[in-house]
């Protein structure tokens, strides 16, 4: 994290709106648990802040997805349950034992490597079963399934607590997968134990409660991003980003701005150089088409975005706004991530895990903590 007073940008993360929205998750899906997804570093916006908020605010469980985050995160919040959705990948069995790791198992394979490790009687944590639904990443196939139970001895040598699947097309609520996939958990799930299931993350949520089951597993929701694509927003934005003016320039006809010559400047018209570029994760996909706010109105970029720097047009902005030193916003209120996702051609996602190192990070809200 860059010293405020050298950044080149500040990244307001609102600790208190991320625990705002886990209550509201919480409160919609009661009596199922509400877990919450951190992994990536809660998607770039600081784990060790925002996870010791959540579980002040109750929740419990929560998922990581490899065991180095998973160690990480048990530093964090010691008295959690800490899903590691990967699994182990071979070797590192005593890791995941070491700091109380509850692996995702997602394969036969790893069910047996499992099986043979908590045999040695080595204090071997609870489990976790995936079972592939329909989305053919992770998780155990139906022919799997069947030998496993096949051999009932695996299983008897460990202590799984949850089955749970993962929905392809959960933010498009019309598609017929969504039904299907929860149809086939079910059914599969009869070759386990009765456990505990889980098959929403954010927008499965929003699918009804009959997708609920016993524990959802929010995260892009958390953070601000839109669970419902093409409707409104139930989540309040946890970011700002602003990027910090270096150079104010007129020019005029017939000049062009940036690499490629891409924009081809009309008339007198005032620029504004911010220090900010795709290094930072304003990406290359923002020239000549997105867009921030400074003084209250609406400037776009104009040329390509370059590996530190994008340009925009100020021409219409007061002078008391538009000055070396200046904040335009590129990421706020009204303009959030997943806006800029649409400007950029991706996801909300992508926005919120590329943001830059170089960002000054300021952490704010009752739970948060000062920057």
């Amino acid at each position: 994290m860059t010293d405020l007073s050298r950044a080149t940008a500040l990244l307001t993360i609102d600790v208190g709106a991320v625990v705002a929205n886990w209550k509201r998750l919480s409160a919609l899906v009661a009596p199922a648990e509400a877990a919450a997804v951190v992994k990536a570093d809660c998607y770039g916006l600081g784990m060790a802040h925002i996870a010791p908020a959540l579980f002040a605010a109750g929740c419990r469980s929560f998922f990581v997805a490899c065991v180095e985050e998973g160690i990480a995160l048990r530093r964090c919040v010691p008295g959690a349950m800490i899903h590691v959705l990967n699994g182990p990948l071979g070797g590192d069995e005593a890791e995941f034992a070491a700091h109380g790791l509850i692996p995702v198992l997602n394969s036969l394979a790893q069910i047996t490597g499992w099986s043979s490790f908590a045999k040695k009687g080595s204090g071997a944590p609870a489990v976790a079963v995936h079972i592939d639904t329909g989305m053919n990443r992770l998780g155990l196939s139906e022919p799997e399934l069947e030998r496993l139970a096949a051999k009932p001895e695996i299983l008897a040598a460990m202590r799984p607590i949850l089955v749970m699947s993962h929905l392809a097309c959960a933010d498009d609520s019309d598609s017929p997968l969504n039904a299907r996939q929860l149809t086939t958990l079910r059914r599969l799930a009869s070759h386990l134990p009765a456990l505990p299931q889980s098959i929403a993350a954010s927008s499965g949520i929003f699918l009804g409660r009959g997708f609920h089951l016993g524990l959802v597993r929010p995260g892009a929701a958390l953070y601000g991003l839109n669970p419902m694509p093409g409707r409104p927003n139930p989540m309040s934005q946890v970011i700002k980003l602003q990027g910090k003016i270096v150079q104010v320039r007129d020019v005029d006809s017939p000049m062009t701005v940036g690499y490629g010559a891409t924009h081809r400047v009309e008339g007198k018209r005032k620029l504004a150089i911010v220090a900010v570029g795709y290094a930072d994760g304003w990406f290359r996909s923002l020239s000549n088409r997105g867009h921030g706010m400074i003084g209250g109105m609406k400037v776009p970029v104009v040329g390509r975005v370059s590996m530190d720097l994008t340009t925009f047009d100020v021409t219409d902005v007061p002078v008391e706004h538009a000055h070396p030193g200046g904040l335009i916003e590129l990421i706020g209120p009204g303009h959030g991530p997943d806006h800029v996702a649409e400007e950029a051609d991706t996801i909300g996602y992508e926005i919120l895990t590329a943001l830059g190192r170089r960002h000054h990070r300021r952490w704010t809200g009752a739970e948060g903590a000062a920057s």
